[in-house]
């Protein structure tokens, strides 16, 4: 049997989702698995959702993840989680961020930010683990280090080995910044 598995990394323009599927990408495929990657662009100028699809097994034929087909949903802010639920199988995990964005609704006022997401997610027997990437990113050094702290985070989960994933940045992020995204990768997997 072919046993693909698939991640959707969901979050808003400038978060870093495209590096997060390229870390996670390169990793898998230096594990020996089929990889595809499809990156689906929102209005990530103006702060829109930006999803990328990452499938691996032994043979993958397609890199879309269809509605309840996700196994992990890694997603980069509260609302992003919510957003993209549909796509999670029975049984997936959920690894997010409790960072909140407001909306533009929230922010002119008419609407309100909703709470208590996580909870009502884990209700419906999703794995929730909720991480405060971005405080960590900034124990690390940059705000902008989230995407991989939430990596750090999901890889924890996964059954393959640190190493593999210390490479994949190595290979993925620059050198002047490898550093400090690999400290913000420790503090995710610590998390």
């Amino acid at each position: 049997m072919n046993q693909v598995t698939s991640v959707l990394i969901a979050g808003v323009g400038g978060q870093g989702t495209l590096l997060a599927s390229r870390i996670l990408g390169y990793a898998m495929m230096q594990e020996g698995y089929d990889v595809k990657v499809s990156e689906v662009h929102g209005m990530s100028q103006r702060g829109g959702s930006v999803v990328t699809y990452v499938r691996f097994g032994n043979e993958v034929h397609s890199p879309i993840i269809e509605t309840g087909e996700a196994d992990v949903l890694l997603a980069f802010e509260q609302l992003e989680a919510a957003r993209f639920l549909p796509y999670l199988k029975p049984g997936a995990a959920l690894v997010a961020n409790t960072q909140k964005i407001d909306p533009m609704p929230v922010v002119t006022g008419t609407a309100q930010y909703p709470q208590g997401l996580f909870e009502s997610i884990e209700k419906l027997g999703i794995r929730v683990t909720a991480v405060d990437a971005l405080s960590l990113a900034e124990e690390a050094g940059s705000s902008k280090a989230v995407n991989v702290v939430l990596i750090g985070a999901m890889a924890r989960q996964m059954s393959f080995p640190k190493e593999i994933w210390l490479d994949a940045l190595k290979h993925c992020v620059q050198e002047k910044f490898l550093e400090l995204n690999q400290k913000a990768f420790q503090l995710g997997w610590e998390a």
